[in-house]
């Protein structure tokens, strides 16, 4: 197919025009390196959850070769305990710029490999990814607590970190079930990582005291809701009492409150959110809002300053921002695989234990 042909189904009115999202594919194929990776944007860093979300939005345009070249650089480059570093100048794994280790980063390459196994059927895929997979998740669950909360970080120097981010740990449990759609496939059942996840899930619904109080993040407020931990008249409260505090009418959603300053990368993320709560039209509003931040070559600026200057900041446009508004279109536009993903309707829950405490 022509990549007009494959990107057909990320039109979307007041967002996307067919000539648009051609424009954005063939942007985010231009930002690739040739080994695969897809850094932030040329000349600057990768880090692995950006690169993979980025990967994703690729695989959702039909791009599947350039997707898979992404994912063959994270199994290239994975370090010997499953991990990876947290930052790598313009993708080349000979220079990292940041030797802390992110769980949430590490964990995440289990969502984008189960999003092309779905997007393209490829068993033999599955096969070479598993043990990267499988290497991951392991190392990701070293740093569960006994509450259940997942510590955000291993620094630099080895020492981990046991204060969880909410917004890590709620992206860890999509990737640990997706992880675990992967484990079934392969006819591998994982009931550590059955339990862990369930844990997981009962800390982010119950105990919001195991994570550290960013609550003036807007990552924090929608992504207990993103990534499937809370559903149903939970998911609905949670979005309603923030709704005020984040979204900007006419311009997207605030990153970290006070600050006047709306982004790309989480207004896409709460039409994600909202398209899995099931109000689709809401989620189209939120992305008919940003397309403010669309810039000539079809890819996005990170964000906007709304007061004082008035000015797009930081000056970069960035391949994970237009990675994030592509898989949102392609929810909202029922691709398969990204459907799937993010609705969580046919992942695995893990066991969530019995006791409430």
């Amino acid at each position: 197919m022509t990549l007009p042909e494959r990107t057909e189904h990320l039109v979307l009115p007041g967002v996307l025009t067919a000539g648009q999202a051609t424009e954005t594919v063939a942007a985010l194929l231009a930002v690739q390196c040739d080994n695969g990776a897809l850094p932030w944007f040329r000349g600057h860093h990768l880090d692995p959850w950006d690169h993979t979300e980025a990967a994703m939005a690729l695989d959702a345009a039909g791009e599947h070769d350039a997707a898979e070249r992404a994912y063959e650089w994270l199994a290239r480059n994975q370090n010997g305990d499953g991990s990876w570093y947290a930052a790598y100048h313009d993708g080349d794994p000979q220079q990292p710029t940041d030797r802390g280790l992110e769980t949430n980063f590490c964990a995440y390459v289990a969502v984008g490999v189960w999003h092309h196994y779905l997007a393209t059927g490829d068993d033999a895929f599955v096969d070479r990814m598993w043990p990267t997979v499988f290497a991951a998740v392991e190392f990701v669950l070293r740093f569960q607590q006994p509450g259940g909360q997942i510590g955000w970080k291993q620094e630099a120097d080895g020492t981990p970190v046991t204060d969880a981010l909410l917004t890590g740990s709620s992206s860890i449990h999509q990737a640990l079930r997706c992880a675990l759609a992967i484990a079934e496939r392969r006819e591998e059942p994982q009931p550590d990582w059955e339990l862990a996840t369930g844990a997981l899930a009962h800390a982010i619904r119950s105990h919001p005291e195991r994570f550290l109080d960013k609550s003036h993040y807007s990552m924090d407020w929608y992504y207990p809701v993103l990534g499937g931990a809370l559903d149903g008249p939970a998911a609905t409260k949670r979005i309603e009492e923030g709704w005020d505090r984040f979204v900007v009418p006419d311009l997207g959603v605030r990153c970290v409150l006070p600050n006047p300053w709306v982004t790309g990368g989480e207004s896409c993320e709460l039409a994600l959110a909202l398209w899995v709560m099931g109000e689709s039209d809401r989620a189209l509003e939120v992305l008919q809002s940003i397309q403010h931040l669309r810039a000539e070559d079809g890819l996005y600026w990170t964000g906007y300053v709304f007061e004082g200057n008035r000015a797009f900041w930081p000056e970069e446009r960035t391949a994970w921002t237009a990675g994030s508004l592509l898989l949102a279109v392609a929810a909202l536009g029922g691709d398969e695989a990204t459907t799937a993903v993010f609705s969580g309707e046919r992942l695995p829950k893990g066991l969530e234990p019995d006791c409430c405490g």
